[in-house]
C-alpha cells in the first residue's frame, strides 16, 4: 500500500519512495540525558515507533534502519557530575558524566519501554562519535564553510545561501526575531558553533583547535552520516527542533557534501488541560510521574495516539479516563483470540500520513462489530499491548535486595571503594530493575524487562566485614548480597487496576500479524567514506 508522509520542507503530503526498498532508513532527535524524561518528550518517540512499525509491515522488519540518539555532551549533565565530584564522589570528571548518563538513559529506556515503544536498531551516544565530529568540521573549515577563533570552531551561516529554507524565513528575520548570542569570536550573529573550548573543570577531547567539545548540531550530522550513509530517507522530531537544530544540521550536512534527509517530519507539542506544561504552572510531570501513579503505558499510549501528531495534543484527565476504559473493552472483546487480516482500513488511515485517530475510529468500529481477530491486528499494529502490565510481583524480592544495596552502599562510603557498589548496580540494571539512589536512601523499580530469575541468580558482593554491616531496628543484621530473595518473586500478579481487567485471558495463544521486533537480527551498517 502506498504510503504518503507530510514533509516540512517541502510544506506538503507527498508519496513515500524509499531511496532503498531494501533498507529503508529513519533518523530521530533523540533527548539530552540530563533527566527524566517528561510527558512531552514521550510523543516524538510514540509518533515515530509507529511509523517504524508502519514502515516495517509494508517493507519487511528486515528492511528497516532507525536511529534514535542519546545527547550526552551537555552542561546540566557537567553540573550534575560537578556536583557529584564536590560531594565526594569518587571517579575523574568524564567517569561521573559516563554514570549520570548511564543513569538516565537506564531511566529513559524503562520508561519509554513502559508506553510499548520498540527500541530503535542503533542508539548512539555523541561521545562515541567525537572522532567522526572533528574530521566532519575540519571538512567544513577547509572548504570555507566554517572557521576557527579563540579555542571557538563557528559554522559561516551566510556561506550557506539556502539557510532558512527549512523553516520558511530568511536569516536577516531570523535576527530580528530571535535570541542570538553576540560574541567577539563571531563572525556574524547567526553563526552557530562547531565546538568549544574545555577548560580543566569540564569535559573535553582533544582536537586541532584545542582541547574543547562539540556543539549540539554537529552531532547528529556525523551521527546520521555514519549509521545511514550519504543520504537517508526520514529526519524527525518535535517541530521546536525546526529552527535551529534542525536548520543547522541541513546547513553543515549539505557543505560537507551530504544529500541528508530527503522527507523531514514534525510533532506538535503538548499541552496539559489546554495549557503550556510548565513547572512555574504547576503542570509539568514526567511519564515515570504517571507509571508510579498508577497509569499504565498503554494507557499514555492511546491517549497520545488519539490525537494527529501534527496537531498539539493536550492530556487531560477526561482522556486518561476514557483511555482506560476503552482499553477495558478492548481486552473484553479480544481476550485470547488469534489475530487475523490487518483492516484495510486501519492500514490506510496509517498511511495516510499516520492518521492515527482514523486509525482509532476504525477501531471502535471493529470493537462494535465485535471484530476479534482484526481488532487484535491493529491493535498490534498500534503497538498497544493489552497485556502490558501482566508482570510479576517484584516488591518482596527488590524489598530485600534494596537493603542490600544500601549496606554495600555505606561500606562503600565508609571505605571509599566503590567497585562492590557498581558490580551490583549493574547486576541489577542487568536484571531489568532501576536503580534511585540519593541522599535519602535507596530505591528499586522494576523497569518493562525485569527478570525475576535473573535476581535469584543474583550473587552480589559480600560486605568487606561484619561490623560493617548496618544493623535493623531490632539489633539484627539485614540479610546480605550472597542470601535468595523470596521464591514468591515469581509468582504473577496485576499491577494495576487496569492491567487486572485488560489481562484477563489476554495473550494466551494469540498470533502476532507480520509487525515484528526491530531486535532480533544484527544490523548491517552502510558504509562510511572519509570526509576529507
Amino acid at each position: 500500500m502506498s504510503i504518503t508522509l507530510y514533509n516540512t520542507a517541502t510544506r506538503r503530503k507527498e508519496a513515500f519512495a524509499p531511496l532503498d526498498p531494501d533498507n529503508v532508513r529513519m533518523y530521530l532527535c533523540g533527548p539530552t540525558v540530563y533527566d527524566r524524561a517528561h510527558l512531552g518528550n514521550a510523543r516524538p518517540v510514540l509518533v515515530f515507533d509507529v511509523l517504524s512499525r508502519l514502515l516495517r509491515h509494508e517493507y519487511g522488519a528486515d528492511h528497516v534502519t532507525y536511529v534514535r540518539n542519546f545527547t550526552d555532551v551537555d552542561d546540566k549533565i557537567n553540573a550534575t557530575a560537578l556536583a557529584r565530584k564536590a560531594a565526594g564522589a569518587e571517579g575523574t570528571l568524564e567517569d561521573l558524566v559516563q554514570e549520570r548518563t548511564d543513569e538516565t538513559i537506564a531511566w529513559y529506556h524503562a520508561d519509554m519501554d513502559a508506553l510499548g515503544a520498540m527500541r530503535p536498531d542503533h542508539e548512539p551516544r555523541a561521545t562515541q562519535y567525537i572522532a567522526q565530529m572533528v574530521a566532519m568540521i575540519e571538512d567544513l573549515i577547509v572548504k570555507g564553510f566554517a572557521y576557527e577563533k579563540d579555542g571557538h570552531v563557528l559554522f559561516r551561516v551566510r556561506a550557506y545561501e539556502a539557510y532558512g529554507a527549512l523553516s520558511g524565513r530568511s536569516v536577516d528575520d531570523m535576527i530580528a526575531g530571535a535570541r542570538v548570542e553576540v560574541a567577539p569570536y563571531k563572525e556574524d550573529p547567526m553563526d552557530f558553533v562547531l565546538w568549544k573550548p574545555s577548560d580543566d573543570a569540564l569535559p573535553g577531547w582533544a582536537s586541532p583547535w584545542g582541547r574543547g567539545r562539540p556543539g549540539w548540531h554537529i552531532e547528529c550530522s556525523a551521527m546520521a552520516y555514519e549509521l545511514l550513509g550519504d543520504t537517508f530517507d526520514i529526519h524527525g522530531g518535535g517541530n521546536d527542533l525546526t529552527f535551529p537544530h534542525h536548520e543547522n544540521e541541513i546547513a553543515q550536512s549539505r557543505c560537507a557534501g551530504h544529500g541528508f534527509a530527503r522527507v523531514w517530519m514534525h510533532n506538535e507539542m503538548l499541552q496539559v488541560e489546554g495549557k503550556k506544561m510548565s513547572k512555574s504552572l504547576g503542570n509539568f510531570f514526567t511519564v515515570r510521574d504517571l507509571l508510579d501513579q498508577g497509569v499504565p503505558g498503554e494507557v499514555i499510549r492511546l491517549v497520545m495516539l488519539s490525537t494527529h501528531y501534527r496537531k498539539p495534543m493536550d492530556w487531560t484527565e477526561k482522556k486518561r479516563v476514557e483511555a482506560e476504559a476503552t482499553l477495558r473493552k478492548w481486552a473484553d472483546i479480544v481476550g485470547d483470540t488469534r489475530s487475523g487480516d490487518l483492516s484495510t482500513d486501519v492500514l490506510e488511515a496509517l498511511s495516510d500520513d499516520l492518521n492515527t485517530p482514523l486509525a482509532l475510529t476504525h477501531m471502535h468500529r471493529m470493537a462494535a462489530e465485535r471484530d476479534a481477530p482484526g481488532l487484535s491486528s491493529a491493535l498490534t499494529l498500534m503497538g498497544i499491548n493489552l497485556n502490558a502490565s501482566d508482570k510479576p510481583d517484584a516488591e518482596p524480592a527488590l524489598r530485600d535486595w534494596s537493603a542490600k544495596l544500601a549496606a554495600v552502599r555505606q561500606d562503600a562510603m565508609q571505605s571509599k571503594d566503590f567497585s562492590a557498589l557498581d558490580a551490583l548496580k549493574a547486576a541489577l540494571v542487568d536484571a531489568g530493575v532501576e536503580v534511585r539512589m540519593s541522599k535519602t536512601g535507596v530505591e528499586l523499580v522494576p523497569a518493562s524487562g525485569f527478570d525475576p530469575a535473573k535476581l535469584d541468580a543474583l550473587q552480589c558482593p559480600a560486605l568487606a566485614s561484619p561490623s560493617s554491616t548496618p544493623r535493623s531496628a531490632t539489633g539484627s543484621s539485614p540479610r546480605v548480597c550472597n542470601s535468595q530473595p523470596p521464591k514468591s518473586t515469581s509468582l504473577p500478579k496485576r499491577s494495576t487496576r487496569l492491567a487486572s481487567t485488560i489481562s484477563r485471558g489476554a495473550g494466551r495463544g494469540r498470533t502476532r500479524p507480520t509487525v515484528r521486533s526491530s531486535t532480533h537480527r544484527p544490523r548491517r551498517a552502510p558504509r562510511s567514506r572519509p570526509l576529507a
